[in-house]
Parts: structure tokens; C-alpha cells; sequence
């Protein structure tokens, strides 16, 4: 059962890690894809070109969800080539890690304009066209450190429990049009990233977690899937921890 058939959805941060998760299984449940990708244009375009084949279209964007005129220039070329924008998952982030007395004021900055900035860009950028459209799903990318915390990750914490404050306002704003807002708060998700990391290190990790396991892209896909599909229509302004029950 394809769960998103003939639904727009645009994706930041779609070529690879949990972004990539997610436009591979948007695009198994019926959805036509635009997602954008900061530096590797030649994956991205291969990605794009090997999901087309499957009867959907696809098609990568080079753009910076930090950049306000970036932003709404996406989701105009988004809405030419596509004719709708039914989802938006705000996906794209950085992390800056250090402690507090060692953190730069530049490092500070960078992680809240690309992880809390680039969630009011592109929400405001696509928020005229669900208005006329009477219909929406907006999907933000928290961390379950947002709704902690995490010593050596004050900038990444405070991105992440912003984007939290910011989906429930704007839930409360739109939905009487029918636009629904929510967060997915990811634990320890296993990407390319974390398999550079020591092996006893990260099953340390895992041994923390309920279901002993990392959780994998396919997991916050699925529970983007749900919240992007009609399935959920009378869930907004809520955050999902998709963590193993870390937080339990």
C-alpha cells in the first residue's frame, strides 16, 4: 500500500544519512520527491535519476536551507516543477560539538542558523502555497538531545528544542487551514557518520537502549511517512522520539 501516491514532498538535506533514508522510502510509498543537497551533486543527481526509474519524479536541488532567498527560490522552482508542495520535511543540520567554555561565538552561530534558521526559511518559504492549498504536513527534524539536553552540545541542544518550540507555534497558527506541524526526535541513529566511530563505543550505545540497537534511517523514514501521510490527519503541533526508548 503506498501510503504518499501523488503527494509533492521536499526534503532538505536529502542525499545522504537520514535524509537519504528518508527520500528513498517517500518515494517506495507513492511520493514524488525534491530534495536538496549542499555539496555532492554527482550522488545526488545519481539518486534522483535511479528513483525516476521507479514511475515517480525525483529531482535534486543544490540549495542552503540557512539562506533566506535560497529558501523561497526552492520552493518556487519546487511548486514550477511539481505543481504542489503537499510535505515539507525540515531535515537538514550540522553539529559543532564542544563544551561550553571552549565553544566559539562562530560555532554557536553556525549550528543555530543551519539547524533553527533553516526550519523558519523553508517553513515560511512553502507556507503560502499549503495556505492556498488548504493542505500541508510539515515535519521538523528535532534530537531527543532537544528535549534533554547533552554535556558538550549546548548549540545543537538549543537548535533542537527551538525547532520544538517553533513546530507547536506554528501548529497553533495553521491549523484551522488544515497545515499540520510536528517534530521527530531521533536517538542514536546509525549512519555512515557513526560507522567512523569505534565499534566498543558505540555498542556501549546501544547496550543503553531498550531495544539494544541503533536505530537506522528506515526508522525516522517510517515515522516520516505516518506523519506525512493522511493516516495521521488529526495529529499536529506533537513530537515523535523515535529512540529505542532512550528517553523512557
Amino acid at each position: 500500500m503506498k501510503l504518499l501516491e501523488g503527494k509533492t514532498a521536499i526534503i532538505t538535506g536529502g542525499s545522504r544519512g537520514i535524509g537519504k533514508g528518508i527520500v528513498e522510502v517517500f518515494a517506495k510509498h507513492g511520493a514524488n520527491v525534491a530534495f536538496t543537497y549542499n555539496s555532492s551533486s554527482e550522488a545526488a543527481n545519481a539518486l534522483a535519476d535511479e528513483l525516476s526509474e521507479t514511475g515517480i519524479k525525483a529531482k535534486a536541488y543544490k540549495s542552503d536551507a540557512s539562506n533566506y532567498e535560497q529558501s523561497q527560490d526552492l520552493a518556487s522552482e519546487v511548486l514550477k516543477d511539481f505543481g504542489s508542495i503537499d510535505i515539507l520535511i525540515n531535515n537538514a543540520g550540522i553539529t559543532k560539538d564542544n563544551l561550553l567554555m571552549r565553544i566559539s561565538e562562530e560555532d554557536f552561530d553556525k549550528v543555530i542558523e543551519v539547524n533553527l534558521k533553516s526550519v523558519f526559511n523553508m517553513t515560511k518559504a512553502v507556507q503560502r502555497t499549503m495556505l492556498k492549498q488548504r493542505k500541508g504536513s510539515i515535519i521538523n527534524m528535532s534530537s531527543v538531545v532537544g528535549v534533554k539536553g547533552n554535556a558538550g552540545q549546548t548549540n545543537y541542544a538549543a537548535s533542537k528544542a527551538g525547532i520544538i518550540g517553533f513546530t507547536k507555534s506554528v501548529a497553533l497558527e495553521l491549523g484551522s487551514r488544515d497545515i499540520r506541524c510536528n517534530a521527530i526526535a531521533p536517538g542514536f541513529i546509525e549512519t555512515e557518520m557513526t560507522g567512523k566511530l569505534d565499534e566498543a563505543t558505540v555498542q556501549s550505545w546501544r547496550e543503553a537502549i531498550p531495544l539494544k540497537r541503533g536505530g537506522s534511517p528506515e526508522d525516522i523514514a517510517n515515522a516520516c511517512v505516518f506523519l506525512g501521510s493522511d493516516l495521521s490527519s488529526y495529529i499536529t503541533g506533537q513530537v515523535m522520539n523515535v529512540d529505542g526508548g532512550m528517553l523512557t
